[in-house]
C-alpha cells in the first residue's frame, strides 16, 4: 500500500465512498460554502485550506457583488463549516510598487516551517504569481512576484528538495488562456525564481481528450513514499467552451519534473448541478488538499462553476492505483 509522507491529520473531514464508481466521492452535503457566504461575495471559490491550531484556516477567493476578485481568511472547526472574513487580506511589505492592487485571485496556502506561504495569481500589469507568509493568519507580509507575466496557478512545494525551494505554475496569457503546460521552477530563498524546467503538458488526439486544450498544477503536492503526488485541473474545448475536470500525477520526489505516471482517464468531473450551472458552467477546480498520513485518507476542496466550493474525498491508494491501472 502507498503510504503519505507528512502529518497526521485526525480531524480531516471524512464520508465513507458512496456508490459512485471513480477514485474521488462527493460529500453529500455540497457545496460546503456558497456564493453570498460573507456580507459582499458573489461567489467564493478556487480556495485554499491548512490545519491550524487544532482545526483548520484558509485562504478564499471571494468575488465581490461588484466582480472585484480579492482573497479573504477563514477559520472552521471540523473544515466544513467555515466563517469567512467580510474584510480581504491586508498585506505589508518593503515595496508599495508590488503591495499596490490589482486583483487577486486563486490561492493556495503551504505550509513550511513556521510559516503559510500564500500563493496566487496576483495582478501587477498582467496575471502573475504573488507570494506572501504568515504566521497567524493575521499579519501577512508580502515579498516579490515570483514570475514575469504572465503567469498562473502557482503552486509551492512543502519543503526544499536538495537546497531549492521549488513551485509549479502555468505560463499563460492575459485573457482565457486556450493553452497551457505545466513547468516548474527553483529558488533558493523564495524570491528570486530560475532553473525553469518542462514538467507535462497537454494531451493531442483522442487518446485523453479531457486535458487537451490546457492543464494546471492544482493543491499543494502531496509526499508519498512512491513520488510527490499532484492533483491538476485538465480543460477541453467544447461547443459549449471550456469545461474542466481533475487528474492526478505521480511525479518524482528528487526531479519532480519527471512524471512518473499520469492519469489517462479523470478522476472528477462536473456533473452535480452545482459544478454545470453558475457564472462559469462546467468546472470543477482543485485548489486544496488535506491528507492524513495516519489513514492515507485525502479531501479535496474545489472550486464549482466559478461559484461555490465543493468537497470530495479519496485516499492515497484510489489515485495512485487508478494512475497505475490506466497512465499516460
Amino acid at each position: 500500500m502507498s503510504r503519505i509522507i507528512g502529518e497526521e491529520i485526525r480531524n480531516i473531514p471524512w464520508q465513507e465512498r458512496n456508490d459512485t464508481a471513480g477514485p474521488v466521492w462527493r460529500y453529500d452535503q455540497n457545496p460546503i460554502i456558497g456564493r453570498h457566504a460573507t456580507k459582499i461575495s458573489n461567489s467564493v471559490f478556487n480556495s485554499a485550506v491548512v490545519p491550524y491550531n487544532g482545526g483548520f484556516a484558509g485562504v478564499f477567493r471571494c468575488d465581490s457583488k461588484a466582480i472585484s476578485m480579492n482573497i479573504y481568511t477563514g477559520f472552521s472547526e471540523n473544515g466544513v463549516d467555515w466563517k469567512i472574513s467580510d474584510e480581504p487580506i491586508v498585506f505589508e511589505g518593503a515595496d508599495e510598487e508590488i503591495l499596490r492592487f490589482e486583483y487577486r485571485y486563486d490561492p493556495r496556502v503551504c505550509r513550511i516551517g513556521d510559516r503559510y506561504y500564500i500563493t496566487w495569481c496576483n495582478g501587477y500589469h498582467a496575471p502573475t504569481i504573488g507570494v506572501a507568509w504568515t504566521k497567524d493568519f493575521k499579519k501577512f507580509v508580502q515579498l516579490e512576484n515570483a514570475f514575469l507575466p504572465c503567469n498562473r496557478n502557482g503552486v509551492l512545494f512543502p519543503r526544499k528538495i536538495g537546497d531549492m525551494y521549488m513551485m509549479l505554475s502555468r505560463p499563460s496569457d492575459n485573457g482565457h488562456t486556450p493553452f497551457g503546460d505545466i513547468y516548474v521552477s527553483q529558488s533558493p530563498d523564495l524570491e528570486f525564481w530560475g532553473r525553469h524546467r518542462y514538467v507535462m503538458g497537454t494531451v493531442s488526439g483522442n487518446d485523453s481528450a479531457w486535458q487537451s486544450t490546457k492543464i494546471g498544477p492544482g493543491p499543494i503536492p502531496i509526499e508519498t513514499d512512491e513520488g510527490w503526488l499532484l492533483i491538476y485541473h485538465g480543460v477541453i474545448t467544447t461547443c459549449n467552451g471550456f469545461v474542466y475536470r481533475m487528474g492526478c500525477a505521480l511525479l518524482d520526489l528528487e526531479e519532480p519534473w519527471k512524471v512518473k505516471y499520469r492519469s489517462k482517464e479523470y478522476i472528477l468531473a462536473p456533473n452535480e448541478l452545482y459544478e454545470c450551472v453558475g457564472d462559469v458552467p462546467n468546472v470543477t477546480f482543485p485548489c486544496a488538499a488535506l491528507a492524513d498520513a495516519a489513514t492515507g485518507r485525502i479531501a479535496i476542496y474545489y472550486g464549482c462553476a466559478d461559484t461555490v466550493t465543493g468537497l470530495a474525498f479519496t485516499t492515497v491508494d484510489d489515485l495512485i492505483q487508478h494512475m497505475k491501472k490506466a497512465s499516460l
